[in-house]
């Protein structure tokens, strides 16, 4: 899936870099994907915090303190970069979930490309 970030297209090789194999299945970063959608990571998930209910385990969960810790030796990076909780992971269901909940215009032209 492609998408735009500040009117700019994101190429495909980007957003695959992005994508991670956890608990066995391909996932995504909840920071990721605010950047994709074009909205701060707290937004995000206060927005899935309101709509809980639609992100079943399978479509979204989070991280563990060890599996957070193996990620981020993954960035080179020894600090959680300013988190204060663990980050949450996205599986496909849970992307094209948060852009029907999300009202920036990514997130907007992710749920159309969705849906077609």
């Amino acid at each position: 899936m492609s998408g735009e970030t500040n009117g700019l297209l994101v190429p495909d090789e980007i957003i695959m870099n992005k994508i991670y194999y956890i608990r066995g299945q391909k996932v995504m970063l909840d920071s990721d994907l605010a950047e994709l959608y074009g909205v701060e990571t707290r937004r995000l998930n206060e927005q899935v915090a309101r709509n809980a209910d639609r992100f079943p385990e399978d479509f979204m969960f989070r991280l563990n303190e060890n599996e957070f810790e193996s990620l981020m030796s993954q960035f080179a990076t020894s600090k959680r970069g300013g988190r204060r909780k663990l980050p949450y992971m996205f599986s496909e269901h849970g992307v094209l979930m948060l852009s029907s909940i999300l009202n920036s215009k990514q997130a907007i032209q992710v749920n159309i490309w969705g849906l077609s």
